[in-house]
C-alpha cells in the first residue's frame, strides 16, 4: 500500500481568506461534552514537552520483579481458596481493583470449579456467582433466581431484610437480557426497596448503595472503577494485602503507560499540523485519549489506544468544520470529495478542507498498513467505507438544520448511530485488535453488527441527555430529546428525558444478550460494551458542576498517583 508522504502542515499558508458560515449546527459525535466556561483550556492543553517532564519510566527491573513477585502470591491466595464464597468475593475484588489481566487464567479456573455450586437460599452469594459467571462469559440461567419467588411470582417481601442479599440482586439484574423477565422484576423490586431502605442506615452503608443505584458496577468505565475500588478496598479490614498492593504496582505502571502513550499522541498531532493551520478547531488530544482508555482498559492494547485517538482527534477537527465553519454547499464538496478517496478528489475544495482531507487520508491508510502489516489483512476498504458513512450522516444533519427540519425520533436515531462516531471507531478497533480476523470479518463489518448500532444508540442518547441543554441554547439541530417532544407530543422535557432513560435500559438488555453470541471474538465485544460504558460515565452528570468533570477524570486517571500509605 501506498500512503502519501505529503503531511497537511507542507499544504498550505494562513486560512485568514476563508468564509464563515453564517448560521451552525451540531452534528454530536463521538466526544466529550462540551467544556465549561473556563474549562477546555485550563489544564489539558498539554504538548509532548510538559508531558514529558511528568512521565515516570515505564518499569524497572526492580518494579518488575516486585510486580511478578505479588502477583504470585495473588494467584497463591485465589488458587487455594476452597470456599467457594471466599473465592466468589475475591474474584469480585480482583476485578474491580482493574488486575483481572493478570490473573484470567485463575479466575478461570475458580469459576470452573464453582458454576453448578448450589448456594440454597444465600441471594447474596446466588446474585455475586451469577453476575461473576455471566460477566466473564460463563454459561448462566435466570431461573436461578426463581426459588425467590413467592406463589403469586413476585420476589418475597422477606428479602428485604438482607440488605448485601438486595444489592447482590441489584447488581445481578443489570446483567440480564430482553427476554428474562425476571431479572427485570428483580431490578424492579431491589431498586424500590434499597431506595427505602438508605434513609434507615448509617452513612456509609447509605453511601455505598447510593452509589451502586446511581451507577451500577456492570456499566462503570473500568479504569476509573478501578481507581475509585483501590481507595474503598484499601480502607476495609478484610482486604488481601497481596492483591492491594499488586493493584498500587499495576496502577503505577498503567499510569506510566498511558503517559507515554500520550506523549506520542501530542507528538503525532504536532507533527501533523491539523490544529495550527485550522485556527477554529479544538486542539483536545487528551480528551480524545480519555474515551480509547474507557474503550481499552487492558494494558495490552497500547498500539489501539494510540491509532484510535488519532482517529478521533480527525473526527472531532471535521465536527467542528461541520459545526463551524463550513458552508452547505462545501460541505456537499467535502463529501463528495471524501467518497471518491484519491487525491484528485480534494482539488474543488476550499483549501481548509484540503488540509482536513489529507490528515483523514494520510491516518487512515497508515492505520490500514499497520493492520495490513501486523494482521495480514486489507481493511483500507473497510476503514475509507466509515468515513464516507459518517459525512453521509454528517451532511443529512446539516440539511435538516439549513431548512429547519426536525425528523421523525427513527430517522434522527438511525442516522445519529453513525454520526456520534461509534461504528466508525469499532470497525477501526476490531481490525486493530486483529483476534480472529478473517475475509468474513470484512463481509461483516460492512453492515455493522447490530453489537456496534446497540452501542452506539446508547452513546448517542447519553451524548444528547447531557449535551442537550447547552446545544439548544446554542440554537443547534434537533437532537433525540426534541425528536421525541415533536414526535408523542410531550411538553414536559423532563418527561422525554425519563422516557429516553427507559430506552437506554432497554438497549442495555439488548446489548446484554448481543454480548452472549460467539459470532464476533470476545476482545471486540468487551469494547463494544466499554463504548458504552464509556458513555455512561461522561454524560450522565451533564453539566452539573458539582460533579466529576472530564478533566477530574483525565487528571486523576493519568497524572495522580495513588498514595502509598
Amino acid at each position: 500500500m501506498v500512503v502519501t508522504e505529503l503531511r497537511v502542515s507542507c499544504l498550505t499558508s494562513a486560512l485568514s481568506c476563508c468564509n464563515s458560515r453564517s448560521s451552525t449546527y451540531h452534528s454530536r459525535i463521538l466526544l466529550l461534552q462540551k467544556s465549561k466556561p473556563g474549562f477546555m483550556h485550563r489544564k489539558l492543553s498539554i504538548n509532548s514537552t510538559a508531558l514529558n517532564d511528568k512521565v515516570a519510566p515505564l518499569q524497572t527491573d526492580d518494579s518488575t520483579k516486585s510486580l511478578e513477585q505479588v502477583k504470585r502470591k495473588s494467584q497463591e491466595a485465589l488458587l487455594n481458596s476452597s470456599d467457594p464464597m471466599v473465592a466468589l468475593k475475591m474474584i469480585d475484588s480482583i476485578q474491580g481493583l482493574g488486575i483481572g489481566h493478570h490473573l484470567e487464567d485463575e479466575i478461570n479456573i475458580q469459576l470452573g470449579r464453582i458454576c453448578d455450586w448450589d448456594l440454597s437460599l444465600d441471594l447474596f452469594g446466588t446474585s455475586l456467582q451469577f453476575r461473576l459467571l455471566r460477566h466473564n462469559g460463563w454459561p448462566t440461567c435466570s431461573d436461578v433466581f426463581k426459588k425467590y419467588l413467592d406463589k403469586s411470582g413476585n420476589f418475597k417481601e422477606s428479602l428485604t431484610k438482607d440488605i448485601w442479599g438486595m444489592l447482590s440482586l441489584y447488581e445481578a439484574s443489570h446483567l440480564g437480557t430482553e427476554d428474562e423477565e425476571i431479572l427485570k422484576r428483580a431490578m424492579k423490586f431491589s431498586s424500590a426497596h434499597l431506595n427505602e431502605l438508605i434513609p434507615h442506615l448509617s452513612p456509609e452503608i447509605g453511601r455505598n448503595i447510593a452509589k451502586s443505584l446511581t451507577l451500577p458496577k456492570h456499566l462503570r468505565m473500568a479504569r476509573l472503577e478501578a481507581r475509585n475500588y483501590m481507595e474503598e478496598y484499601s480502607k476495609g479490614s478484610n482486604q488481601i494485602p497481596a492483591l492491594l498492593e499488586l493493584a498500587k504496582l499495576d496502577s503505577d505502571m498503567v499510569q506510566s503507560l498511558h503517559q507515554r502513550e500520550l506523549t506520542e499522541i501530542c507528538r503525532w498531532s504536532k507533527e501533523l499540523g491539523l490544529i495550527e493551520r485550522l485556527s477554529f478547531a479544538r486542539d483536545r488530544p487528551t480528551e480524545c485519549f480519555l474515551w480509547t482508555v474507557g474503550i481499552f482498559p487492558e494494558p495490552c492494547y497500547s498500539n489501539c489506544r494510540i491509532e484510535l485517538t488519532k482517529t478521533i482527534c480527525i473526527l472531532d477537527v471535521i465536527d467542528d468544520i461541520f459545526d463551524n465553519y463550513g458552508t452547505l454547499e462545501d460541505l456537499v464538496l467535502f463529501t463528495k470529495a471524501i467518497k471518491r478517496w484519491d487525491l484528485d478528489g480534494m482539488e474543488q475544495l476550499p483549501e481548509y478542507m484540503k488540509i482536513c482531507y489529507m490528515a483523514l487520508y494520510n491516518t487512515t491508510n497508515e492505520i490500514a498498513y499497520r493492520i495490513q502489516k501486523e494482521h495480514g489483512l486489507t481493511v483500507v476498504s473497510c476503514l475509507k467505507k466509515t468515513w464516507m458513512d459518517m459525512f453521509d450522516a454528517y451532511l443529512e444533519e446539516a440539511k435538516w438544520f439549513n431548512s429547519g427540519y426536525v425528523p421523525s425520533f427513527k430517522t434522527y436515531l438511525d442516522n445519529g448511530v453513525i454520526s456520534v462516531g461509534s461504528c466508525m471507531a469499532l470497525v477501526h478497533s476490531t481490525f486493530l485488535i486483529g483476534d480472529g480476523l478473517s475475509k468474513e470479518t470484512i463481509s461483516m463489518m460492512k453492515q455493522y453488527p447490530r453489537l456496534f448500532s446497540c452501542s452506539g444508540e446508547i452513546l448517542r442518547l447519553w451524548d444528547d441527555l447531557g449535551t442537550s441543554t447547552e446545544e439548544q441554547e446554542r440554537g443547534d439541530n434537533a437532537c433525540s430529546i426534541q425528536c421525541l417532544m415533536k414526535e408523542n407530543n410531550i411538553s414536559d422535557e423532563n418527561e422525554a428525558r425519563k422516557h429516553l432513560r427507559l430506552l437506554i435500559g432497554n438497549l442495555w438488555r439488548e446489548l446484554n444478550g448481543l454480548a452472549m453470541s460467539k459470532t464476533i471474538p470476545l476482545s471486540v465485544v468487551k469494547a463494544s460494551l466499554n463504548m458504552a460504558r464509556t458513555a455512561q460515565v461522561i454524560y450522565q452528570h451533564g453539566d452539573d458542576q458539582s460533579t466529576f468533570t472530564v478533566d477530574d477524570y483525565v487528571q486523576t486517571l493519568i497524572f495522580t498517583s495513588f498514595p502509598n500509605s
